[in-house]
């Protein structure tokens, strides 16, 4: 018999992000553990093909289409959820983005574009999302996705480094404030995982070597391996963790 700590019947998760990689492995444990999901991208196209996945699984599965980084569409995708009587009691703020230049190249509106899907795309769907908790008076969770950056820095990758880390404090920041609600609000930080977003690195030998020498698992990581880690930040295992960020890395941060 599964343990009722971690089900998630009759809950509902929106994942933004997660039409492919991370997020749609996400969507996917949480939907095997009985939540109905909210699949969320940009593109039309990406968001159905990833609905129909799911609910080919026999899962329960929308999607939600809209700019985690634009206010506007933000506060309108909430709105129509309250016309739809949809409830978002799990939030996983996944979108993320990438741009590799050295802090000397790197021109303004790329620092920004990066920072505002990677921090302030959080912080806004997080908001609407825990308005929403506190007035419902149920609690809820928030899981935020943030990086090995989080904890060290790589050359190249300032803003996604300096987003990642603002996550691990947006956690703790959300945490400070909506415990009290029966909210929390944790992070989970991935290692090197085999995503689309990391194709040029696991397709450069030499990095690809340097990540499996460097790391005691001497491999990358794989999307579906943060599933459990979600499920539990999502359950009521969790119910008392709050404002912490869980690395799954294979032990990278070990040994450095």
């Amino acid at each position: 018999m599964a343990n009722p700590l971690f089900d998630l019947t009759g809950r509902t998760a929106l994942i933004t992000g997660s039409a492919r990689g991370i997020g749609l492995a996400i969507a996917q444990g949480l939907g095997e553990s009985g939540a109905a999901v909210v699949v969320n991208g940009r593109q039309p196209a990406a968001v159905q093909a990833a609905v129909d996945k799911l609910t080919g699984l026999g899962l329960q599965a929308q999607g939600a289409v809209f700019d985690v980084a634009d206010e506007a569409a933000v506060a309108a995708a909430f709105e129509a959820f309250d016309a739809q009587g949809l409830h978002i009691d799990i939030l996983v703020n996944n979108a993320g983005i990438q741009h590799r230049a050295p802090m000397l190249d790197l021109a303004l509106k790329d620092w920004q574009r990066v920072i505002d899907t990677n921090l302030t795309a959080a912080f806004l769907v997080g908001k609407a999302a825990a308005r929403r908790m506190v007035a419902r008076g149920q609690g809820g969770k928030v899981i935020n996705i943030g990086s090995l950056t989080s904890e060290a820095a790589r050359a190249t990758v300032a803003p996604y480094t300096v987003a990642k880390g603002g996550i691990k404090l947006l956690s703790k920041a959300m945490a400070a404030e909506w415990a009290q609600f029966n909210i929390q609000a944790n992070s989970i930080g991935p290692g090197y995982i085999l995503t689309d977003m990391n194709a040029a690195l696991i397709q450069n030998p030499s990095f690809d070597a340097w990540v499996k020498a460097s790391n005691p698992a001497q491999r990358w990581g794989r999307p579906e391996e943060l599933v459990g880690t979600a499920v539990f930040l999502a359950s009521a295992a969790s119910n008392y963790v709050n404002g912490q960020i869980i690395y799954v890395d294979g032990g990278w941060l070990s040994v450095l």
